[in-house]
């Protein structure tokens, strides 16, 4: 029997309910992370450079980035679960494909097809979101999100590591499919069937352009991205990096999650502290002192790398003013991403998702073009893109004021 539809905002919840949606959304951040200690051994593993090896990181990021501006209006028109379970099925098969690579561009295919599945569960969950809950619990919901993607990398990476150093890389990969499989039968039965809402008038992607191009000429919406994505691919180029930097201070892939966990930890915290600053202080204050906190974390890394200080952690515990700083500016960004024009919020919260995405790839990937002996040449790159963000921060206070 095939139940009927109903209405958005009359689900009953449940914990479950909440741990179900949870679940699915941190799916895509799980897969991306989850192999990220197995990347010190594939150059050796697939007799290849490390840059083809990045490229494994960096394909992922790119489709699940880029999919999510085609499953959003997907589900609008064909409803949440269809879509989800589509993106489930893809990213199972696309694990088991990464589990059975035998070389570096079977294993990259795999990663852009796994990324292209695991890119609904993020955009439909969100939205499922909005359609489940109302007031004060979309709220809580929203907290729970927040602070379950905040630790997905650190306790992935944890993970992955100890799950390759005792089995074997592709066992990672044979757990996310295991992993697909659970979540589509959770989805299936544990998630009701919100009856989608009416479409608007004329011709789906004619709308979703038009909608995209205005966003495009507002420049507070673009510099707002601009912050989210140098944040991004400052986060991923740390990623990114820190397992090919730990490797040479001893630190295995059994040992990188705990000092990868520094940077999610402070963020959680970070964004605790904002949602108590920002009725008190401002949006602009509040993110000037993240801006300040991030560029201060990377100069004393940088300081302390320069200075010949060459341990793990001198990297780690610097970076948890980095990560403090994200916490202080990507909530208030996000915001503004969709306040700007509130019409748009949806369409604006795609652009801002692809945005991050993109640019976190590239962060990825230029990692894997310069040598790291040492943390210096990350810690130089990191700041880079920390000081666009800071630019932009400038020219957001500036167009405000006129």
């Amino acid at each position: 029997m095939v139940s009927k539809p109903i209405p958005q905002g009359t689900v009953a919840h449940s914990p479950w309910l909440i741990a179900n949606v949870l679940a699915q959304i941190s799916f895509g951040l799980l897969a991306m992370t989850l192999c990220l200690p197995s990347m010190q051994e594939w150059g050796a593993i697939f007799s290849t450079h490390q840059a083809d090896v990045q490229l494994t990181f960096s394909g992922y990021v790119v489709a699940y980035g880029a999919l999510q501006l085609v499953y959003g209006p997907l589900s609008d028109r064909h409803g949440r679960k269809p879509i989800l379970m589509l993106g489930l099925v893809v990213a199972g098969l696309a694990s088991v494909m990464a589990a059975l690579a035998t070389d570096i561009a079977t294993l990259t295919a795999a990663r852009v097809l796994q990324g292209a599945g695991s890119a609904a569960s993020m955009v439909v969950s969100r939205s499922m979101v909005q359609d489940l809950f109302t007031g004060p619990q979309r709220t809580r919901v929203m907290a729970y999100i927040g602070m379950a993607l905040g630790m997905c990398p650190p306790l992935a990476t944890l993970i992955g590591g100890q799950i390759h150093v005792r089995f074997g890389w592709q066992t990672n990969f044979v757990l996310l499919a295991v992993l697909a499989v659970l979540l589509l039968v959770a989805a299936w039965w544990g998630l009701p069937r919100v009856a989608p809402p009416a479409p608007a008038a004329g011709h789906w992607l004619r709308g979703m352009l038009s909608a995209y191009a205005r966003l495009l000429r507002e420049p507070r919406f673009v510099l707002y991205v601009v912050i989210l994505a140098v944040t991004t691919a400052t986060f991923y180029a740390f990623l990114a990096g820190a397992p090919i930097v730990l490797k040479g201070y001893g630190i295995g892939p059994d040992g990188i999650g705990w000092f990868i966990m520094a940077v999610p930890v402070s963020y959680i915290l970070g964004n605790f502290m904002t949602s108590r600053l920002i009725q008190r202080v401002g949006e602009s204050r509040v993110m000037a002192w993240g801006q300040a906190l991030a560029v201060g974390g990377l100069v004393v890394m940088l300081a302390l790398g320069l200075g010949g200080v060459q341990t793990a952690l001198a990297v780690a515990l610097p970076l948890l003013l980095l990560g403090l700083g994200h916490g202080f500016i990507n909530p208030p960004a996000l915001a503004g991403t969709v306040g700007v024009l509130p019409a748009l919020a949806g369409s604006a919260a795609a652009v801002a998702g692809l945005m991050q995405q993109l640019t976190g790839a590239t962060g990825g990937y230029l990692v894997g073009l310069v040598p790291h002996h040492g943390a210096v040449n990350l810690g130089w790159m990191m700041l880079g893109f920390s000081l666009v963000g800071a630019a932009a921060q400038w020219g957001l206070r500036r167009n405000r004021g006129r």
